[in-house]
């Protein structure tokens, strides 16, 4: 027996509508590329998204048709999400720290018809127009007054797009399992693979993310997503946020410390979202300018692990508690957190930075488990690691455009992480299957050496890779950027290391370098890494 409830679709232009109406007042501040600061609410925001709507119409842009975007976070480019999504077409944030062939690769598969973008990347989209083969035209993301001179063909200005449009749209009825939001993978290995999120699985994120146990948003919270909206949906929050009626500070370009500092101070924000590489540059801000940071209640970091040394100056210096994230594009991205508890906050000081160092435990939606190379269950003991497996109603079944599926026999889909799980949930990705150290039989994490050489007071960055030995198969090799003005030797940093690792885990060598290799969403790059340098131990060894 059915049950007898409406059938009322999960759909992106219902969080906008709700927010202006229960919400209308809560603001979005965006440091601007132009330089200003604007602000104005959700009731301002439903306004200009029908406006756009209305223009994407008058475009000829269809229902499916993909929409690109080359944006930082902005209150243009949040209303580019919600115009493009809610008029039936799909939103395609396209990441520009990727190769230029990437960024041609993308946009061509993803078959955009409209490219939106910020000043800032107006120059990517010069030199690869020629090679995007669907592209109609490029709309510019300003106004009259800062339109640039521009060799592009059918180029626009967005305030003038939108000026003359109608301030009333109805909102097609949506299928909530249709496409509505396109991001594709970095692409470490081949082609970057598009992953294509539904309204309904975007809805369900939402909910997900803004839950206690969650990000922990609220109609009263102010939150600041550095995370960019080109890298997985700023981890979703512009849907979360409106869903709430959280106050939304985008920061726009000024991902420096000084600008950041300057955001939070005068909008009050209590809650940040961002890498690690961010925060460390908005620690050291602060620690040179003498500043703490008084409204500041928790700092959610994803995309590699947070050191103790980052959990601990943000508690110490500022009252603030780092919360774990983890997640990956093909799950929306967010699948577990390390949410802080009562019990979690009464826990000594050493104890409590242990456990934020793991990435926490699955949201309500998601499940996860741990299995050996054979697909067996591993123990949830703390120590055993095995491959993380994860499902869910918002991770991906099959890549866009290829018609395998992407999960295995049972509907896992595999993370390519390999993790451990303690008994109380609390999930700790130990490595990526690729980067993980197989050493005489036993596997070494590069992630825990990386995150015990960051604390050195005289390393600003640090990468650990698995090189040939000729009798253990690997050993780790730490490859270190040292901070600014500072000196230090192989020596010091092994002496600092050792007690906060196995002593049987230390590097074999430790290699000062200049800089180390991204990805374009600011991960290490091992892949060259391990090939420059597979054979430095046995040369080093004759």
């Amino acid at each position: 027996m059915l049950g007898n409830m409406q059938k009322q679709g999960l759909v992106i232009p219902d969080l906008l509508e709700h927010a202006a109406k229960y919400h209308g007042s809560s603001e979005i501040v965006s440091r601007m590329v132009e330089g200003d600061i604007h602000r104005y609410t959700y009731a301002d925001a439903l306004i200009r998204s029908k406006q756009l709507a209305n223009a994407l119409k008058r475009l000829g842009v269809s229902s499916g048709e993909r929409v690109g975007t080359l944006a930082w976070n902005t209150f243009r480019h949040f209303e580019v999400y919600y115009a493009v999504s809610g008029s039936g077409a799909i939103t395609h944030t396209i990441n520009p720290r990727l190769f230029p062939e990437q960024i041609t690769y993308i946009v061509n598969h993803a078959n955009d018809r409209y490219i939106f973008v910020d000043l800032t990347f107006l120059p990517i989209v010069e030199a690869l127009h020629e090679q995007f083969t669907s592209l109609k035209g490029v709309i510019i993301l300003t106004d009259q007054a800062n339109m640039p001179e521009t060799s592009l063909p059918n180029v626009m200005c967005y305030e003038s797009l939108i000026a003359s449009e109608s301030e009333v749209f109805a909102w097609p009825n949506l299928d909530d399992e249709q496409g509505a939001t396109l991001c594709y993978t970095s692409g470490t290995t081949g082609n970057p693979k598009g992953v294509l999120y539904s309204h309904r699985s975007t809805i369900l994120h939402a909910l997900g993310s803004a839950q206690r146990e969650g990000l922990d948003i609220n109609c009263e919270s102010v939150v600041l997503p550095v995370v960019p909206m080109f890298h997985v949906c700023a981890w979703g929050i512009p849907y979360a946020a409106p869903m709430t009626g959280a106050k939304i500070v985008f920061p726009g370009a000024g991902m420096d410390g000084a600008s950041l500092t300057e955001l939070i101070q005068s909008e009050k924000v209590d809650l940040l979202l961002g890498v690690p590489t961010v925060w460390l540059g908005l620690l050291n801000y602060l620690e040179q300018e003498n500043q703490v940071l008084e409204s500041v209640e928790r700092v959610v970091v994803g995309g590699s692990a947070a050191p103790i040394s980052m959990i601990q100056a943000f508690d110490e210096k500022h009252n603030a508690f780092v919360v774990h994230a983890w997640g990956m594009t093909e799950m929306s991205p967010l699948g577990t957190v390390c949410a802080p508890t009562r019990a979690f906050k009464n826990l000594p000081s050493s104890e409590r930075y242990a456990l934020q160092s793991k990435q926490g435990r699955p949201v309500f939606g998601v499940q996860l488990k741990i299995v050996d190379d054979t697909g067996e269950e591993r123990k949830c003991d703390g120590v055993d690691f095995g491959r993380l497996l994860v499902k869910g109603p918002w991770i991906a079944a099959q890549y866009f455009l290829e018609d395998e599926t992407a999960l295995d026999t049972d509907g896992w889909f595999d993370t390519g992480d390999v993790a451990t799980i303690d008994p109380k949930g609390f999930m700790q990705i130990v490595d990526r299957k690729k980067d993980v150290i197989k050493s005489g039989g036993e596997w070494i994490s590069s992630i825990e050496l990386e995150n015990a050489a960051i604390g050195h007071p005289s390393v600003q960055e640090a990468c650990v890779i698995g090189v040939l030995h000729p009798k253990w198969d690997e050993r780790p090799l730490l490859l270190v950027v040292l901070a600014e003005g500072e000196a230090c030797d192989e020596g010091s940093i092994l002496q600092f290391m050792t007690g906060k690792v196995a002593k049987w885990s230390l590097p074999d060598a430790v290699l000062m370098v200049d800089s180390l290799p991204h990805t374009a969403t600011g991960k290490l790059l091992k892949k060259d890494l391990r090939e420059k340098y597979k054979k430095f131990l046995i040369d080093m060894a004759d």
